[in-house]
């Protein structure tokens, strides 16, 4: 696998110093809150929201070199950087759109970040599979202009297969009426380990972040937003934080802060919401993925392998009220599963669900009567009168390009020294050499740290014990996740630094108790804590078992 057998001859001096790490400078939040806390400092940027946008522009500002704070008001990537498709990937349906920028810069991340995080980013084949006369040579000509865009960052070229090699690579397609597919390369990762190391990344360059820790407040000097109120949401203790500018990084959450600042803004966000099923491996019993173009809603439908499950979606729903905890809703999970019998050999039901998710896309909108399916994916940033910046739009594959733009503008916003940036080439914390192009499992997302998690079993060897039979998390997970990666709830810990939620949510809530007990142990909490705990989790996890027929 991917990173499992690291040894130091793959890493840099400055990844063997961090193995040796002392406790202090691991990823903890005490330090980094009493760092947010000083009421002397003022910071050059404050950053609000802990998505992939704002983890991304910490990093960036980090590694410049300016002084940066982060807060977050849930925990990292608890939104929409935590319910993606798993894919880095240009964007085949934006071609469809004619937005060729949009694809030609997202091709190109897509070789930055395979290149700067391969312990959590690797190849992944699709097939298009054809059922028509017309879609072998239609879909063949614009994959084949993905490949031209992709260029020197491209993976493998796309090609053209028959029935039979189709199937050889899809055993479990549905062959009735198939003529062939055409076969092309994306990218895949799991998108919260991706946050979480994106964050340790701005740690390493000396920002400081905290999670459940809230701006509830602008302040302003004059006419000029100079700070903001924060509750730290652990103690209720609240603090003034100065910066020299301040970004709003908050996704589908931006207008909230917009209309704080400026009460008579019109809101920037037209939300829409993709939902997605995890199904058992044996639904595809490949390593291949599965691509269908065009849905009734016109929305691109993705059936992928991801560890040894099978993801399925998405859909594309407006959404009036963005929702903290957004929840599928009936008549997305059956339009999903209708499809996805269409393609299937075996057609899976209801009762074949292991979790559902609903994330929310926060798209810039376009005016009334604009269908959110063809909405652009490029982002926006928007600078206010007090000097507010905004960005939102976007996706997680251009992350990267998001936050030196983002960057870029606050420096003359913040009237701050100018420095270039240097994330193109940035490896992220974890980086390490794979071992070929190989999958991406539960224990290669550590890259480097991969060592230090399994140290832990020197401390206790009952970590090396499972979480659940039908999980693939040991205890060693858990501690490290609460230890080094400031994981402070049960559900930080199985939904995002684990992905057990997603991958079995019945079977995650039978393994809460035991994390919270883990959990409770590292970080000095009572049987009170360990109580409500498991049950919130539970309340929670809930809302991803599939219960279309209730």
């Amino acid at each position: 696998m991917v990173c499992s057998r690291v040894t130091l001859t793959y890493l840099s001096e400055e990844q063997r110093r961090a193995m040796t790490t002392p406790p202090e400078r691991l990823f903890c939040r005490d330090t980094h809150l009493a760092s947010a806390r000083d009421a002397t400092r003022t910071w050059d940027i404050l950053i609000i929201g802990g998505g992939a946008t704002g983890l991304g522009a910490a990093v960036d500002a980090a590694s410049r070199g300016y002084s940066v704070l982060l807060l977050e008001r849930d925990d990292f990537a608890k939104g929409t950087s935590s319910r993606s498709t798993k894919l880095v990937h240009g964007g085949v349906r934006y071609l469809k759109q004619g937005n060729i920028s949009l694809v030609n810069e997202a091709l190109r991340e897509r070789g930055r970040l395979r290149e700067n995080a391969p312990h959590l980013v690797r190849h992944l084949s699709f097939i298009v599979p054809n059922y028509d006369w017309w879609e072998g040579p239609f879909y063949g000509v614009g994959l084949k202009l993905y490949d031209l865009l992709a260029g020197k960052m491209g993976l493998k070229p796309s090609r053209w297969l028959s029935k039979d090699k189709t199937l050889t690579k899809l055993p479990n397609l549905n062959p009735e009426d198939l003529r062939g597919g055409v076969m092309y390369y994306d990218g895949q990762f799991d998108d919260a380990r991706l946050a979480t190391h994106l964050a340790m990344t701005a740690h390493d360059h000396q920002a400081s972040l905290v999670n459940y820790c809230e701006a509830v407040e602008l302040m302003k000097e004059g006419d000029l937003t100079r700070g903001v109120v924060a509750l730290d949401k652990e103690s209720g203790e609240r603090f003034e934080v100065r910066a020299h500018v301040i970004i709003n990084a908050t996704g589908v959450f931006v207008d909230q802060l917009r209309i704080q600042d400026e009460p008579d803004q019109e809101p920037m966000i037209a939300p829409s919401q993709g939902v997605h099923i995890v199904l058992p491996g044996r639904f595809l019993n490949s390593d291949t993925a599965i691509m269908v173009p065009q849905t009734d809603d016109g929305r691109v439908l993705f059936a992928i392998p991801w560890y040894d499950k099978l993801v399925v979606g998405t859909t594309d729903t407006a959404v009036e009220h963005p929702s903290a905890e957004p929840r599928p809703l009936k008549e997305e999970l059956e339009f999903i599963l209708t499809h996805a019998q269409e393609y299937l050999e075996e057609a899976p039901t209801e009762a074949d669900v292991l979790s559902c998710f609903a994330g929310l896309r926060p798209l810039v909108s376009a005016g009334k009567g604009k269908r959110t399916a063809s909405l652009s994916r490029d982002h926006t940033i928007h600078v206010s009168r007090s000097g507010l910046i905004t960005i939102t739009g976007g996706k997680w594959t251009t992350y990267r390009k998001m936050a030196e733009d983002v960057i870029n503008e606050a420096i003359g916003i913040g009237g701050l020294e100018e420095r270039p940036c240097v994330t193109m080439e940035l490896k992220l914390h974890g980086w390490c050499e794979p071992e070929g192009d190989q999958i991406i499992d539960f224990r290669s997302v550590y890259g480097a740290d991969l060592v230090r998690v399994d140290a832990l079993l020197s401390e206790d060897p009952q970590l090396a014990d499972a979480l659940h039979e039908r999980l693939p998390y040991r205890g060693a997970e858990v501690v490290w996740a609460a230890r080094a990666e400031m994981a402070r709830t049960v559900e930080d810990v199985l939904a995002r630094r684990t992905r057990a939620l997603l991958l079995d949510a019945k079977a995650s809530i039978e393994a809460a108790p035991r994390v919270a007990e883990l959990m409770a142990r590292e970080l000095g909490r009572d049987q009170a804590w360990i109580d409500e705990q498991i049950s919130a989790y539970h309340e929670l996890a809930e809302g991803y078992l599939c219960t279309i027929s209730s």
